[in-house]
């Protein structure tokens, strides 16, 4: 993916963030044929310090279920619109509109696996996570042979990170007042996506404040 490399950022907090606000990935192999597979999929992120994984399962069917090896994992951030206009510079300077976003894209290895503990554990692990995100608590139980079943339609996955590129494009390449007039239109626009992608701004502007 490319990256610019005044939006290069290395901070991992950034990647906890990202998948802490959505977790749907975009998982990228490729098939017999050398062309790209892909997948939209939920995935339980796990890191210790530099040391990344996710954790996830396909349909059976799903071609996917097949690969191991090396994939790709991207990571889809806040975004937006952001006019030229916007900016209080823009009689003196030929500014141009834009799109600011942040996301990640994942490089590593991919390990498909089928034994029925695991895959138990695993379908626990996601319930687990995603139920209390919608305030529900269905669970999975091993004990019940119908959900045992179910297992058979499944092949899990483990993703190992082995490089990982996050960029942030949220208006830190221009002086202050813009970044501070495109946080303030965006705040003005009746849309959660714009209210997220000034949040996003305002943290990135705290950290360089912070020295972080």
């Amino acid at each position: 993916m490319f990256s610019p490399r005044a939006f290069d950022e290395k901070d991992l907090q950034w990647l906890d963030h990202l998948l802490e606000r959505n977790a749907f990935v975009t998982l990228l192999t490729t098939g017999d044929d050398g062309l790209p597979e892909i997948s939209r999929i939920p995935v339980l992120y796990r890191r210790q310090g530099q040391q990344i994984e996710l954790l996830g399962h396909w349909a059976r069917s799903n071609p996917q279920a097949q690969r191991h090896g090396i994939a790709k994992v991207l990571v889809d951030g806040p975004h937006g619109y952001v006019s030229a206009s916007w900016y209080p510079d823009k009689l003196h300077i030929a500014r141009v509109p834009t799109w600011d976003y942040a996301t990640a894209e994942l490089r590593g290895q991919l390990q498909p696996f089928n034994d029925p503990n695991a895959l138990a554990e695993l379908v626990s692990a996601l319930s687990n996570r995603f139920e209390a995100s919608v305030g529900q608590d269905w669970r999975f139980e091993p004990e019940r042979d119908d959900h045992l079943r179910q297992l058979r339609g499944i092949v899990g996955f483990r993703f190992t990170v082995e490089h990982t590129q996050i960029t942030l494009k949220l208006s830190q390449n221009h002086p202050e007042p813009n970044q501070l007039a495109v946080i303030a239109h965006l705040e003005r626009l009746a849309t959660p996506e714009s209210h997220e992608l000034a949040q996003w701004m305002r943290r990135l502007r705290d950290k360089a404040a912070d020295g972080d």
